[in-house]
Order: structure tokens, then sequence, then C-alpha cells
């Protein structure tokens, strides 16, 4: 955690003295390429001293520090920036490197509040970090359901005060033991005045007597080892840049390298300041629409979920629109699950349908396990491990008859399945039998839910950010329970079937040697190779070693076959032990990213059903049987797409249950470089200088 080679807030880098020392300090050490890691203080100083470059040259040839020869060659500066902040307030860039950490502290300490508050009846108002950004207090509140945010982008309007204590006790006569407020420390009202955690307590306690508590998280936000995606996105970011800084020229403006959904992208760096300084000065001039807007879409996004589900009553112009949705889980457990069911049923309700929750897969379908669930159903689920509502790896196609029959019963006109490669399998049967049943020729869409990250048509799925966490806070510890003893290499074997997801991006996350996977394969040849630069290493300083091995990677060569092998090639230099991680991967609760990404997906395939539901609706029932209406939401670069099933058979391969392309797999060499082996990396997916967008692009429907 924190920087191992120090930070600081510079005032003397403020002052033209300051910069004029530090040009000084990289010419006598020959330095022309900089890489600034900070927030936009540090990102916008680093342009300043870049504009500045050729002057201080000029002043340092002046007062003789320099010689005109040194000039000649130092006469570029180039920059690139990376974004390090928790506050996530960056304009350009969707995850700012230590967000996502910053929210694992939040979500744990709101954890352990909830227990609390629950059994005693309490109100807490939480103040987390954010003095002008509330992204943080934003994500949080949709992560916990807390039951009202204050941030500086949304001032509340008048006579807030009334609203957020009925809403309150609303919440308490609901039988909700406990009520959550989340505050940024930016909170204002809409006359510019701030909103502080004891104003909103006093409120409570005088209005409606509730027992209420006050905790200020504090520098607990910035602490603590990072999480598995701050360690991803960081190392992936480290790449672009020095990429970035490689094909850099005189007249690249200089940028920052940044990720927008799954993609790698470059913007000027000066745009994203200004656009950062522009949120700042809308929210001065109280045109907090358009500081949402520059925030960009991942922070729009945010708020318009957290929107939906906060507001229990059925739009006017959709009351009960007479449609029925079901909502099932399928597949192994994975954490997240619960989060998606519980913003699918909300916003069901929200778009005026009846919800009805199927217990128990397939399986709970055709016996008829099939209940309406109401908006307090589904009250606490987002934090909970597993799956509440039961599930299977039972496929439909043997039960066609009674599953269609259940259908009729309970006259259910769509579907949303959540689930994992048996979910994909399993809707693929449905929309073939529709030629023979016309139950199924209804809208039906699934979410992508498996630790393994093996569904088609998608770069994440939910549950396996929260598996990678669970992987790579493992790791650490049994690379750490050798720190005092001699010389060890561990040997670790990690889920995800045929798929490398799991073992290759937790092997980036915890700084593995080498990974075994499956897509890869490799004989003995390659095993002596790996062995034998493990020993090379482990001859000098290094202490430990880390091997992860797919659980499939190799029939042959299993887990204790690799084990003997290092152990024995390794004798008089390192030993060896074995840990196979097994079902804590797929357990624990669920991680911020998970909870945040299966509510934002689950909210964003109910209005996709309530679209689809509206345009296949004729003379008083609803069929459709086009490819399009039975489709997988999945995460594509930088998008968020409905795809037919039918068209992701091509990319399948179902023997192993992996997609045919992975976009993963390019991240390999990146692990191989930084275990220290001498291997090229491939930059066709390098980032390209785009600029910073001002209106949205149309998202793709």
């Amino acid at each position: 955690g924190g920087t191992v080679i120090g930070s600081a807030r510079c005032k003397e880098f403020r002052s033209h003295e300051g910069r004029l020392k530090a040009a000084h300090n990289l010419v006598q050490r020959g330095i022309t390429y900089l890489c600034v890691i900070g927030g936009d203080g540090s990102l916008t100083g680093a342009n300043l001293f870049r504009e500045e470059w050729s002057g201080l040259l000029n002043e340092l040839i002046e007062q003789g520090l320099i010689d005109e020869e040194a000039a000649r060659s130092h006469s570029q500066l180039h920059i690139v920036g990376m974004v390090g902040s928790i506050d996530n307030d960056f304009c350009g860039t969707d995850m700012t490197i230590g967000t996502d950490s910053a929210l694992h502290r939040i979500i744990e300490v709101v954890d352990a509040i909830m227990t609390t508050a629950q059994s005693h009846q309490r109100t807490f108002v939480l103040e987390v970090m954010g003095r002008h950004c509330g992204y943080l207090a934003l994500v949080s509140a949709l992560a916990c359901g807390a039951d009202w945010v204050f941030i500086p982008e949304m001032p509340p309007e008048d006579g807030w005060e009334d609203n957020m204590c009925q809403k309150l006790s609303e919440n308490r006569a609901d039988k909700k033991r406990l009520n959550i407020i989340i505050v940024a420390e930016g909170a204002i009202d809409c006359h510019n005045k701030a909103i502080t955690p004891d104003y909103i307590k006093d409120l409570v306690v005088s209005h409606l007597g509730f027992d209420t508590r006050v905790t200020i998280l504090g520098h607990v936000q910035r602490g603590g080892t990072p999480s598995a995606f701050d360690r991803i996105l960081a190392s992936r970011m480290g790449v672009e840049a020095v990429l970035a800084l490689l094909e850099a020229s005189t007249d690249t403006p200089a940028c920052v390298v940044s990720l927008v959904g799954n993609q790698a992208i470059r913007l000027p760096l000066m745009e994203c300041v200004q656009m950062t300084q522009e949120v700042q000065k809308a929210m001065d001039e109280k045109k907090f629409d358009e500081a949402v807007r520059l925030r960009g879409r991942s922070f729009e996004n945010n708020l318009s979920t957290y929107r939906l589900l906060a507001s229990q009553t059925a739009r006017s112009d959709l009351q009960n629109s007479s449609f029925n949705v079901a909502v099932m889980n399928v597949g192994a457990p994975a954490a997240g699950m619960n989060a998606a069911v519980r913003s699918a049923v909300r916003v069901g309700i929200t778009e005026g349908h009846k919800m009805f929750a199927v217990n128990d897969g397939f399986e709970g379908f055709y016996k008829g396990q099939i209940k309406e669930i109401k908006w307090g159903d589904v009250g606490g689920w987002t934090g909970q491990g597993g799956s509440l509502l039961g599930t299977k790896r039972t496929l439909p196609a043997k039960h066609l008859d009674e599953i269609a029959e259940q259908m009729r019963i309970h006259n259910i006109t769509a579907l949303l399945v959540i689930g994992g490669f048996e979910a994909f399998e399993s809707l693929l049967e449905l929309y073939e039998a529709r030629a023979n049943y016309k139950e199924f020729c209804i809208p039906m869409c699934i979410l992508p839910a498996t630790i393994s990250n093996n569904v088609p048509g998608t770069d994440h799925s939910l549950g396996a950010d929260t598996s990678l966490n669970a992987i790579v806070e493992t790791c650490d510890r049994i690379k750490q329970s050798a720190s005092g003893t001699k010389r060890r290499v561990f040997i670790i074997e990690t889920m995800g079937g045929y798929c490398g997801y799991l073992a290759t991006v937790g092997g980036l996350a915890a700084g593995a040697d080498t990974v075994y996977i499956y897509e890869e394969p490799f004989d003995i040849r390659d095993l002596q190779a790996n062995v034998e630069h493990l020993t090379q290493k482990m001859k000098t300083s290094i202490q430990r070693g880390l091997v992860l091995r797919n659980e499939n990677c190799n029939e042959n060569f299993t887990t204790d076959f690799i084990y003997q092998l290092y152990s024995e090639e390794g004798r008089g230099v390192f030993d060896c032990r074995k840990n196979i991680l097994g079902h804590m991967q797929q357990g624990g609760a669920p991680s911020p990213f998970d909870r945040n990404f299966g509510t934002k997906v689950a909210a964003k395939a109910i209005q996709w059903i309530t679209k689809t539901l509206k345009e296949s609706y004729k003379e008083g029932r609803v069929f459709t049987n086009s490819e399009d209406t039975a489709c997988l939401l999945g995460m594509r670069r930088r998008a968020m797409v409905f795809q037919p099933v039918a068209q992701l058979r091509e990319e399948t391969d179902f023997v192993h249950r992996i997609p045919k392309e992975q976009w993963w797999l390019k991240l390999r060499p990146l692990m191989k470089i930084l275990a220290k082996y001498k291997t090229s990396y491939d930059v066709s997916d390098a980032g390209q200088l785009e600029h910073v967008t001002r209106v949205r692009p149309k998202e793709n429907d």
C-alpha cells in the first residue's frame, strides 16, 4: 500500500525557482522522459513544467549551470501522466488508481457498522472522503444500499430535511431496523452551504428521535493493501505509460493514460485538467447537471442507477404494466448475484412490472418454486455473498414441457437469468425451443455471473473480482508466511475450469513467477526453462517464488507433478510448498466492484426488458421470436452491449466451456516481463491518442 518511493505535496515546485532547480536535477542525470503518477495538482504542475522547459534550459545556460551541448541533447521533455487519486475526480478516466482500494476500506467499515446498527436499531451517518467529488460517497451508497447520500455534484432541493426524515421513517415502518446515510466531506445544499454529518444527526434526532451515531472514516480510506483491481489497473497503465513515452515526439501533447470501460486510451493531459477544472467552475456557478455531465459517463451511470433504486414508487406512466418478469440464478454461486437480483427486482417494480423469483435455478422452475417478490424482500441483499435465491447447474432441455407449463401458470412474460456458462447454455436451449413452445417467445436476458469469467460476449463476469481479491489476499499471506525462513517456492492451484483468467490475472496481481494455463499449452521444455529461471533468481537476494497453476491446465502435469519437479530441481537452493485454494475462491462478501457492477448491469437489463416487452406486445399478448430478444448483456471493451446468444454460439468452445478469444491473454507477456523473462510485448492493442469528448457518444442500444 501507500507509495514505496514516497510522495509529497511540494510547495517549492509551485515557484519558478523550484522548477528551475528541478530542471537542473533532470539535466544532470540525463533524464528527458518523465512519468508522473498523481492527482490533478501533480499533473497540472507537470504540464506547466513541460511548457516552461526550453525557457528553464535557457536560464540554466545563462546562469552557467549547464552548457549549450547539454541543453541541445536535453531539448525535449516528454511527459506522461497516470492518475493516482482515491477521489476518482479526474475527468477522462473511468477509474483512477487507488479508488477501488479506498472503496474496499469504506465497504469493510460499512459492513461492520451495519451489523451493530441492525442489532441496536440505529441510524448511522458516515462521512467519506471527497472534498470536491462525490464518487466515493455515491458508489459506496450504491454498494451498501444506503438510505440517503449527500454529494457535492447533486445538492438536495430545498425542504430536503423533511423528505429525508420521511424516507427514514418509512423505511423503519417497513421493518427495516437500520438506516445508513452517507455524506461526502464536500457535501453542500443548493445554496452552497455545507451539509455536515453533525447537522444531519441533530436533524434526525430532533425530528424522529432515532438513536443516531456519526462515524468519520478519515485517513483509513487511504491505507491498506491495494485491491486486485487496482493492482491490475496500475500494472496495465504502467505499460501504457511507457509505450506512450516511447512513441512521444516533439509535436505530441503530454498525455494521460487511462481506462474507459476495459479499454486503455490516451488523452491530452491539458484537456483532462481543463475539464476537471470546469467541473469545479460549474459547481461554483450552481450548474449542477452540467457538473455531473462533465464528470463523465461512469459517474453519470452511477448517479442514474442510484436515483432509479432510490424511489420506491412506480413511475406513473408505467403504472402496473401487467407484465410479469421472472429472475433466477443458474450455475455455481458467484458474489454479486444478490446485488443483481435486488437491483433487478427494485428497478422492475419501479418500471411497473410484477417481479417473480425462481428458487434453485431451472430445477426449481420446473418444480414450480416460483413466487412474487416485493421491494422489501430484497433489502440488505447487496452485501451478501453466494446466491440467496438458490442456484443449480441443471439445464432446462430435459424439462421443457414442465417449464413451459409453469410459465403459463404464472404468466411469465420476460426472463432474467443471472449465472455462468450454464446460464448461457440454458438460454440457448430455450431460444432453440421457441419453435415448439410459444411460452419461450418472450424477451430473455443473461447477466454473466461466474468467478471463472469464462462466458462468451463479455470481458468481465460478476463474481470474478471478488474471487481475484480472495486469491491475491491468500497469495500475499502465503508469501508472507515464509518471511524469515530460508528460500521457498509456493505452488498454488486456482479454480476456473479450463479458463485461465483467475490464474493469469491473479498471478499478475500477486506477482507470480510463472502461471500455467490451458489456453497456452506448455511442455517439458517450458517446465525446465521455468525451473531454471526461478533457480537463477533464487540464487540472488530473492527469497520467495510463486507459481500458479489452473486446475485443468494439463491432465498429466498435475499440481503434484509440478510440486515434485520444482522440489527436486530446486534442492539446495529453495524448498517447496503446495496449496490448493479451493472453494475459498467462491465465497466471501462481494467486493465493491461486484456490488456496483451487479447493481448497474441488472438495472440496464431490466430497462432493456421493459423496452423489448413494449415492442413485442401485440393484440394483448407478448410474442417475439427474433434472435435479438434472447440476449447476453456483456462488457465489450468500452461499452455494455446486448448480444444475441445465437450469435455468441460461434465464439464459443463448448467442449472446454470457454470463449474462443479472450482479451486477458494479452496480459500474459506483461506478467512474464515483470517476472524478469525476456519477451516482447504485443503493442497492437495499445491506446491511441483521443480527445476528451464534450457530448457523450450515443450509447449503442
